[in-house]
């Protein structure tokens, strides 16, 4: 519990009405969430204007209202603030709420479009591997030391985050890893955080449905680094055109990495097989249970955030060699006289180029490649053709089939999809996701490869507005166990 003044000590409050100063016991942005003594935020969302509800909020034992603009009807004794943006409002607010939780921690920030759960997951895998307490912030889960706690959004809201790092405290971490959204920036959800140091991996197109802008996405990524303090670092692949953009006007002390030119941390892939390859990083030699040069570019971005939080580089090349992927990121599934599939995440152009590139990689002449990939509904629609394009470029047989769907027609999300083929033949189109796998499986010889691309580790598929159990695991598990049997 605080005083409210002393939330507001670095808020910059544009109008108080009624400057009471009561104890608040809690904080939110959803009114059906308002207990006595809270305080509430009106946040204008995407989907509804929290203003809308502040009468609610008072109803229910709010004693504190922050707001961008003073609702007519006011109540005696309720304190209402009025602040330019109440995103920055309160995640700062957020912060002083739980004793600024992100400066007892090294905190480390992973942005990009591709690369960020798995760089985050490793780094945690590793510090946890060397007898370090640490936290975690992905897509995929939430961590804290050794306790997980189910993800809700790659980066969650200020109040979440600020009180998940005042668990990790509590619990003894000393790191946290956390992915950084082009939405978390944009929304200014990683507000009053102090950050130790930032990555930086890559930057293509995604999230334009929200962004509306290639230029307005790059902005967004970009002030994260932006916002850097002097005393922390930032590390980016030059190797991408934007890298150097994310260092323009950053404070941060400037690491570069690279695998085609010099660079403070410099990779070259030596040997590459199936499922693990030899690199040669910062003078050192280390095999490693990955494969890919997108995996190359993860690992030397780990390499170089450990060396800089101060561990020994002996330590941290060998804690590398015994690391292993992250679930639905390349994930190899092997069934006994079939195919092998390998389930990953890759729901954008570039992720999928590279995915299929590290394929092509080590694919024999005689082995086939049976590519199973959609696009998800209510999202940038520009990438479907791209993604339809790269998909036949390499397959023996492309099958476009449903992501998420959404709210969208999956029929008229294949539409978009197909539009990209140009004169290719090589691909079947099957709206339903479980019978595209049964036929990948079906088609598919010993020895043949089946790719199938978009969900990785997610285990549902959305339909309309409604989550249903759906794993691409399970149904390439499944669907190899029944054409064995036949």
């Amino acid at each position: 519990m605080k005083r409210l003044q002393d939330l507001l000590d670095n808020v910059r409050a544009l109008e108080i009405e009624n400057p009471t100063n009561p104890i608040i016991g809690s904080l939110t942005y959803d009114s059906r969430a308002v207990e006595a003594g809270a305080c509430f935020f009106a946040v204008r969302g995407t989907q509804s204007d929290g203003h809308n509800y502040i009468s609610s909020a008072v109803e229910r034992g709010a004693t504190a209202i922050v707001c961008e603009r003073m609702p007519e009807n006011r109540v005696e004794g309720i304190s209402y603030i009025a602040v330019e943006d109440t995103n920055i409002a309160m995640a700062q607010m957020a912060a002083a709420f739980y004793d600024h939780p992100s400066r007892e921690l090294r905190l480390v920030g992973v942005t990009g479009t591709n690369g960020k759960t798995t760089t985050a997951t490793l780094l945690y895998d590793m510090f946890m591997t060397m007898g370090y307490k640490a936290g975690l912030i992905s897509t995929v889960v939430y961590r804290i030391a050794q306790r997980s706690v189910a993800s809700t959004h790659t980066t969650p809201d200020s109040i979440r985050l600020n009180q998940m790092m005042r668990e990790m405290v509590d619990e003894g971490c000393d790191y946290c890893f956390m992915e950084v959204s082009s939405h978390a920036a944009a929304q200014h959800r990683i507000e009053g955080l102090h950050f130790a140091g930032a990555l930086f991996s890559n930057l293509t197109h995604d999230h334009l449905d929200y962004h509306g802008t290639y230029k307005e996405y790059i902005r967004a990524k970009k002030s994260f680094f932006d916002a850097l303090g002097k005393d922390a670092w930032a590390v980016v692949n030059i190797d991408d055109r934007n890298g150097e953009v994310m260092l323009q006007n950053c404070n941060a002390k400037h690491y570069r990495l690279s695998l085609r030119s010099m660079a403070d941390f410099r990779t070259k892939i030596v040997e590459m097989l199936p499922d693990s390859m030899l690199l040669h990083i910062d003078n050192q030699e280390v095999w490693v249970k990955f494969t890919g040069g997108f995996n190359a570019y993860n690992l030397t971005t780990v390499y170089a955030a450990a060396t800089l939080l101060g561990i020994d580089k002996l330590e941290v090349l060998t804690t590398l060699s015994e690391l292993t992927p992250v679930a639905g990121r390349f994930e190899t599934i092997i069934a006994e006289d079939r195919a092998i599939a390998i389930v990953d995440y890759a729901h954008t152009p570039d992720a999928l180029e590279n995915v299929l590139q590290t394929i092509e990689e080590g694919r024999r002449d005689e082995q086939r490649l049976f590519v199973v990939c959609g696009c998800g509904g209510d999202r940038d629609k520009t990438k479907r053709p791209e993604m339809a394009a790269i998909a036949v470029k390499y397959a023996t047989t492309a099958i476009f089939t449903s992501d998420n769907p959404r709210t969208e027609s999956p029929e008229a999300i294949l539409d978009d999809v197909v539009a990209g083929v140009g004169s290719a033949k090589n691909y079947l189109r099957i709206t339903d996701r479980r019978e595209a796998i049964r036929t990948a499986a079906m088609l598919a010889h010993a020895g043949d490869i089946i790719l199938i691309a978009g969900k990785g580790h997610e285990d549902y598929q959305i339909i309309g507005t409604q989550k249903h159990h759906f794993d691409d695991r399970e149904e390439v598990r499944n669907a190899f166990e029944a054409t064995h049997n036949n």
